[in-house]
């Protein structure tokens, strides 16, 4: 098998794209469609400071590896969750790479430990205050994302979702007609009240395979296993389902998602934006002042009930 675009060896071949490439070629390939991403989502510019939440998994740092490649002033979020071997592998694998990678272009890593701040791990903390684990996990990152980036003052937040996940997050919105959620499923969401931070999702043109490929070609350690508090998730469920059609029909996601995408901008201007939704029911948190819908947002009321459950 060729290079499609050079005709030496391929390393790698994309089903849905019918094409295949070396190296070289492949990184240019991933680089292009992330550029494209930035530039047709209208994502940001080069004089923008971009803060990316980084897990220590494969998408994350690959997507802080490309833009810091591609010029972008880029910084890194560590959120440590407190689960056991698991968080201590992750948060070895961001260290790492911010040392090794991301310090060359003069990249900081910023870190959040929930432990110190909760007194306990994401799993005790869940069953303390009698919550899922993944909807806790969930709260507490969407949070500390959003703080993070306003106090230090970046102009956008972005995160690792790609287009497997983008993917599976519209099948289940679709299957449970969750519109409110289908409003926000763009790679672009506007800082639409004061608060909260603009974020976008550079990866969302790349599929999970062909991000594992940069990450092993550009020798990006990082770690492979799931989260382990995600273990029968309904995420990996509509995966697994378009993985399926993926093998038989290649370019499904992409059809699937890009469809959605393409449905959603040509939306008629006299519909109501989310922005206008946002500022109709948003407004600041007695607590920390973040939006929210209620008097107190959801994050201040998981942290009130902890102090009250959770030994110090």
């Amino acid at each position: 098998m060729n290079c499609t675009k050079c005709k030496t060896k391929a390393v790698i071949g994309l089903p849905r794209h019918n094409a295949a490439f070396c190296k070289g070629c492949f990184n240019g390939f991933v680089h292009d469609q992330v550029a494209r991403a930035i530039k047709s989502e209208k994502m940001f510019g080069k004089e923008d400071r971009i803060l990316v939440a980084v897990s220590g998994g494969k998408d994350s740092l690959a997507l802080w590896d490309i833009l810091l490649k591609l010029g972008y002033r880029t910084d890194g979020l560590y959120v440590d969750l407190g689960i056991g071997s698991y968080s201590e592998q992750s948060h070895a694998k961001v260290t790492k790479f911010a040392e090794a990678v991301a310090a060359s272009h003069g990249a900081a890593l910023h870190l959040h430990t929930v432990e110190q701040e909760a007194g306990a791990g994401i799993k005790e903390l869940a069953q303390l205050i009698h919550r899922p684990t993944c909807s806790t996990c969930g709260t507490i990152k969407r949070y500390q994302f959003n703080r993070v980036a306003i106090e230090q003052h970046y102009d956008v937040m972005a995160t690792g979702h790609n287009l497997d996940d983008e993917a599976a997050r519209l099948l289940g919105n679709v299957l449970h007609w969750q519109e409110e959620y289908l409003d926000k499923q763009g790679p672009s969401l506007p800082a639409s009240v004061a608060g909260f931070a603009k974020k976008v999702k550079p990866l969302y043109r790349l599929s999970e395979r062909e991000l594992a490929a940069y990450a092993v070609l550009n020798r990006i350690d990082y770690i492979v296993e799931e989260c382990p508090m995600a273990k029968g998730s309904k995420m990996l469920q509509y995966k697994e389902v378009l993985n399926r059609l993926e093998t038989e029909s290649p370019g499904t996601k992409q059809t699937f998602y890009w469809g959605f995408l393409e449905k959603q901008s040509k939306k008629q201007p006299t519909e109501t934006t989310m922005t206008e939704k946002d500022r109709a029911v948003l407004h600041p948190c007695t607590s920390c002042s973040q939006p929210t819908t209620a008097g107190v947002c959801s994050y201040c009321k998981m942290m009130a009930r902890a102090k009250t459950v959770v030994p110090r």
